[in-house]
C-alpha cells in the first residue's frame, strides 16, 4: 500500500467513527493525513499523527482518539498491526502482500506512476535564464537550465499546464556594445574596452562576413546595424542549440523589443494606471511600489521620455498575466535579490495577490572545481564558464543531475574528477548504475528462458526484510513527485532516487533474483524480478523528471 491509499483507508475510518458516534464531536471536514515512515522501522511500515491532529476536535485526548482509531484499523485486513505510540501517534505494520501490492500498481501505471492531479487546472509560466543574447550561456545559466527545466517537469507531473519561457534582454546599450565588438573583429580593429571579448566574437565575425561579403561595403552606420542583427541572430540561434542539447526545451522565446514594438509597454502602463499606482513627479512617470514593500518606487518613464527597463519589467508581466497564466515564476540568479520585493510589487500593483500569483527564486552561484583548483576560464568565451564547457567536460546527463541535486538557495561546487567516474561516489553514477543493472537481470532472466511475465505473481512471496525496505522506499514516490511540486524542489527527486538506489543494491544483496544453477524457478522467483522491473520503472519515471537518461547498459 502507499502512503495515499493508507490515509485513504484512515479518511474511511473516521466516516465509520462519525457515524458510529465514537467522534460524536467532530464536524467532517477536508483533512491533509499525513502518513510518513517511522524513524525506527521497527515500530512498523507507517507512521501518522491524525489522533494529535483530531484530538481536540472529537473532545478527547491523543490517545483515547488513537484507540478507538486503533481499534477499527486493526479490523482491515491491509494491515497486520496497528499500534499507539507515545502521545498518540498510530504505527502500521502492514501484511504480508499487501505491500507488494503495488508492485502491480506500478507496472499497471508504468511511466504515469508518481503523477498527481494537485495542480490540476492552474496555468504556470516559468521563466528561466533570460539570458543576453551576446554571448554562450554560461554556469550560472546552467544551474537555472537544469532547475528550471525540472521544475516545469515535476509540476507537469501533477497535473499543472506549464510553459517554459526565456525572455531575450535584446534591448539597450548592451547590444549595441555587443554589434560594435563584432564589426571591429570583422574588421581587425581593436575591440572596445567596455565591449565583449573572447574567441566567439572572432568566430561571429568571420562567420557573418563568410555569409554576407557585401556586408563589409555598407556605410559605417549601416555597416554596424546589420552586424549588430546579424550577430544577434547567430548568438541566439547558438543558445537554443546549447540549450536543446542539454534537453532543456523552451516553449516561448518573448523579446524584449517586441514587447516595445507591439505597444504592449503602454498597455501594462495602462494596466497599472487603472488601478491607480502611477503617479508623475519631476516630469518622469512612477510606479508607487513602495506601496507594497518595495525600498523605493520605480522609475517607468523619465523626464526625456525614455521608457526604463524597469518598465519592460512591468510590462512583461501584465502581458503574463494577460496570456491566462495563474502563476508566474521567475528564477533569478544571486545577483538579482533586489528584483523579490520589486516584482511583488508589481504584480500588486496590477491588482494581483504577491504570494499567489508570482513566485521568484533565487539561485546561489556555481563553481567548477578540476584538479583541486577553480576553473575560470573558457577556450571560447574568454573569462566565463559555458554551459558548453560543462557539457563537454562531464556530459548532459552528469551536469543536469548534480546541478538538479542541491537546493537552489545554496552555493554549489561542481567537482569535475568526481563527476566523470564510474563509481558509487558519483551519485548520477550510482542511480543510473542501479536502472542498468536491473536491466541487466532481466536480460539474464531471458537468457534462461524464464518468461516471469506469463508467471502469476505472488504479492505474499515477498517477506524478506529488503524486499519490504524497497517496496517501502517505492511507495514514497508519489508522495516525493507532489512535494517537489508543492515547494519547487525538485532536488527533491534526485535525493529519492538515491535512496531506492541505495534500497535496490541492499535488496539485490540480500535476495537471490534468479535460480542458481539448475535449480526450479519458484514463485518467489518470478516474485523478485516483477519487483525488480517495477524498481527499473520509477528510477526511469524520476530520472525522466530530472531530464536524465535511464541507461539500460553501463
Amino acid at each position: 500500500m502507499s502512503p495515499e491509499e493508507i490515509a485513504e483507508e484512515i479518511g474511511r475510518v473516521l466516516e465509520v467513527c462519525v457515524q458510529s458516534g465514537e467522534f460524536n464531536q467532530f464536524q467532517s471536514e477536508p483533512l491533509e493525513i499525513v502518513v510518513e515512515r517511522p524513524k525506527d522501522r521497527n515500530h512498523g511500515d507507517w507512521s501518522t499523527n491524525i489522533a494529535l491532529q483530531i484530538s481536540k476536535k472529537v473532545g478527547l485526548n491523543p490517545r483515547e482518539t488513537a484507540t478507538i482509531l486503533v481499534r477499527h484499523l486493526s479490523e482491515l485486513t491491509a494491515f497486520q498491526k496497528a499500534e499507539i505510540a507515545g502521545p498518540g501517534f498510530i504505527n502500521f505494520t502492514l501484511a504480508k502482500g499487501s505491500a507488494a501490492g503495488l508492485v502491480s500498481i506500478i507496472l499497471e501505471a508504468g511511466a504515469s506512476y508518481g503523477t498527481g492531479k494537485s495542480l490540476t487546472g492552474t496555468k504556470f509560466n516559468v521563466e528561466f535564464i533570460s539570458a543576453n543574447p551576446t554571448g554562450p550561456l554560461h554556469l550560472g545559466h546552467s544551474r537555472w537550465a537544469a532547475v528550471g527545466d525540472a521544475i516545469a517537469r515535476v509540476l507537469s507531473a501533477n497535473g499543472a499546464v506549464v510553459t517554459r519561457e526565456f525572455y531575450i534582454n535584446d534591448r539597450g546599450v548592451q547590444m549595441d556594445k555587443f554589434g560594435l565588438s563584432v564589426q571591429a573583429a570583422a574588421l581587425g580593429k581593436e575591440i572596445p574596452e567596455d565591449g565583449y571579448h573572447g574567441q566567439y566574437i572572432k568566430e561571429l565575425a568571420s562567420e557573418i562576413v563568410s555569409l554576407n561579403p557585401s556586408i563589409l561595403e555598407l556605410s559605417d552606420e549601416e555597416q554596424f546595424v546589420a552586424f549588430r542583427e546579424a550577430a544577434y541572430e547567430l548568438q541566439l540561434k547558438q543558445q537554443q542549440e546549447v540549450l536543446d542539447n542539454f534537453n532543456t526545451h523552451i516553449d516561448v522565446w518573448t523579446s524584449e523589443r517586441r514587447l516595445h514594438d507591439t505597444g504592449a509597454v503602454e498597455k501594462g502602463l495602462e494596466v497599472l494606471k487603472q488601478h491607480g499606482h502611477l503617479f508623475e513627479q519631476d516630469g518622469a512617470l512612477w510606479l508607487r511600489t513602495t506601496d507594497f514593500g518595495d525600498d523605493k518606487d520605480r522609475v517607468l518613464r523619465k523626464s526625456n521620455g525614455e521608457l526604463t527597463y524597469f518598465a519592460s519589467d512591468t510590462a512583461y508581466y501584465v502581458d503574463k498575466r494577460s496570456r491566462g497564466f495563474d502563476v508566474c515564476i521567475y528564477l533569478l540568479g544571486a545577483d538579482h535579490h533586489g528584483y523579490v520585493n520589486r516584482l511583488r510589487a508589481v504584480a500588486a500593483c496590477a491588482g494581483d495577490n504577491p504570494d499567489v500569483n508570482v513566485e521568484v527564486p533565487i539561485g546561489q552561484l556555481v563553481k567548477m572545481m578540476k584538479g583541486g583548483e577553480e576553473v575560470r576560464l573558457s577556450k571560447r568565451a574568454g573569462n566565463i564558464i559555458t554551459l558548453e564547457d560543462l557539457v563537454d567536460e562531464v556530459g548532459v546527463d552528469a551536469a543536469r543531475y548534480t546541478l538538479i541535486r542541491y537546493p537552489v538557495d545554496t552555493p554549489l561546487v561542481l567537482d569535475l574528477d568526481l563527476l566523470i567516474q564510474r563509481t558509487n561516489d558519483n551519485p548520477v553514477y550510482y542511480v543510473q548504475y542501479a536502472h542498468a543493472r536491473i536491466a541487466s537481470v532481466l536480460r539474464q532472466a531471458s537468457d534462461l528462458n524464464i518468461d516471469y511475465k506469463k508467471s502469476e505473481f505472488v504479492p505474499s512471496a515477498l517477506i524478506h526484510e529488503k524486499e519490504n525496505e524497497l517496496l517501502g522506499t517505492l511507495a514514497q514516490y508519489p508522495g516525493i513527485v507532489e512535494k517537489a511540486a508543492e515547494l519547487r524542489q525538485p532536488h527533491r527527486i534526485a535525493r529519492y532516487l538515491e535512496e531506492l538506489a541505495n534500497a535496490y543494491h541492499k535488496f539485490y544483496d540480500a535476495c537471490r533474483v534468479l535460480p542458481q544453477g539448475d535449480a526450479a524457478i519458484t514463485e518467489v522467483n518470478i516474485a523478485r524480478l516483477y519487483l525488480c522491473e517495477a524498481t527499473k520503472q520509477v528510477l526511469a519515471n524520476g530520472l525522466a523528471l530530472c531530464g536524465v537518461s535511464a541507461p539500460e547498459r553501463m
